[in-house]
């Protein structure tokens, strides 16, 4: 049981679901504490955050990342119980293995690790931690950087722990992430009889035709870092239930996943352009989940393909597949972000589970960077 394992099984067997992080982040705040960083605890509603920070000066080096975890299913089709971690073959089971404990107590570790031997780097080292990143999303991160740009401090590199690999630890990196714009479309027709449609009007075949058109549009053609915009039906809704009537209305939910080639406002203007012209009669409400991002170069990076290839002896992918993280709320601040973290094969399933020896491989590679960033430089 190396120092890591040992957090990483102290912070899993907490059942910490989502906004709950019932004790995990006064594990890692202890342990900070303990080797000089200076602790903001920052609650808002019924999130707990946290922003911590050592150093007084020069550039800062964040680690992010989130304590909550997904809820765990049927606990009966577990292997172990979920918040008891198992190890069995070499792998560590148990709820956040990968998603996200795994990567925190790796960057703890590396920190402990890099102070004991450069106690006098330079810059500033931080961390970000939320309860709220597997939820609503509203009162976690995106609420701590706005405390940060009160009180007018930058990060100016993060890497967040999210589950990043594919098949390896440190085979892909994320420098980027797609944006997510949602919308629920509410389609307005009229009940009636289906013997009589003369006398009604359908909301599912006015809308089908514009669905279609939806659905075959290219948006963009992408880029080098993204692949071309994609829009998605999620759910449709309709009908009373009974055969033989004309429902009076449709809901539909639908989502589009786009990249740095299109704008939230372009995507938005089309899409009702095309409801238009389709005589649709409709109300429609937009969410915007987050914006798209990119870190194409820069210092953090390239620290961290170097860092990955000395410990690894691989060549990294840099990647903007996947869904969104928290670092679309930080990334719009300036800071260079990636998601650096342990395979994702197995995150929000049943019987959850990492490689062990990849966590421990994962903190020699957080350290390997702070070293590259902070003291090479």
């Amino acid at each position: 049981m190396t120092p890591t394992l040992e957090l990483a099984c102290e912070l899993i067997s907490r059942p910490s679901v989502t906004p709950e992080d019932h004790g995990c982040q006064e594990i890692m705040l202890s342990r900070l504490q303990a080797i000089g960083f200076h602790v903001t605890k920052l609650r808002f509603d019924d999130v707990d955050n946290f922003w911590a920070i050592r150093g007084s000066e020069g550039p800062i080096l964040a680690f992010a990342g989130h304590t909550d975890v997904v809820p765990v299913g049927d606990v009966n089709k577990w292997q172990s119980q979920p918040f008891f971690p198992v190890f069995k073959d070499g792998m560590l089971y148990g709820r956040g293995a990968a998603d996200m404990k795994g990567s925190l107590a790796a960057m703890i570790t590396a920190c402990e690790r890099f102070i004991e031997h450069h106690a006098d780097h330079r810059g500033r080292i931080a961390f970000l931690i939320t309860s709220d990143e597997e939820g609503p999303a509203k009162n976690g991160t995106v609420k701590v950087v706005e405390w940060l740009e009160q009180h007018n401090t930058k990060i100016d590199w993060c890497i967040v722990g999210e589950p990043s690999s594919t098949a390896a630890v440190g085979d892909t990196v994320k420098n980027g992430r797609r944006g997510s714009l949602g919308a629920e479309l509410t389609v307005k027709g009229k009940q009636g009889h289906v013997a009589y449609p003369h006398l009604a009007k359908n909301p599912i075949h006015a809308v089908s035709s514009a669905l279609a058109e939806l659905a075959a549009t290219q948006w963009d053609n992408g880029n080098d870092f993204f692949p071309a915009t994609s829009f998605q039906v999620s759910n449709f809704n309709s009908g009373t239930g009974a055969t033989n009537v004309i429902p009076g209305t449709a809901e539909i939910i639908f989502n589009f996943r786009f990249s740095t080639e299109v704008t939230q406002q372009q995507l938005q203007t089309r899409t009702e352009e095309i409801l238009h012209q389709h005589d649709v009669d409709f109300d429609l409400e937009w969410k915007l989940s987050g914006q798209p991002f990119l870190t194409a170069k820069g210092e953090l990076v390239e620290s961290a393909v170097q860092a990955i290839r000395e410990i690894c002896q691989i060549e990294t992918e840099l990647s903007t597949a996947g869904g969104t993280s928290d670092g679309r709320f930080i990334a719009p601040t300036g800071a260079q972000v990636l998601e650096l973290g342990p395979v994702n094969a197995t995150i929000h399933q049943v019987n959850e589970c990492v490689k062990a020896e990849d966590l421990n491989t994962l903190s020699d590679i957080y350290e390997n960077i702070l070293q590259r960033m902070l003291v090479n430089r």
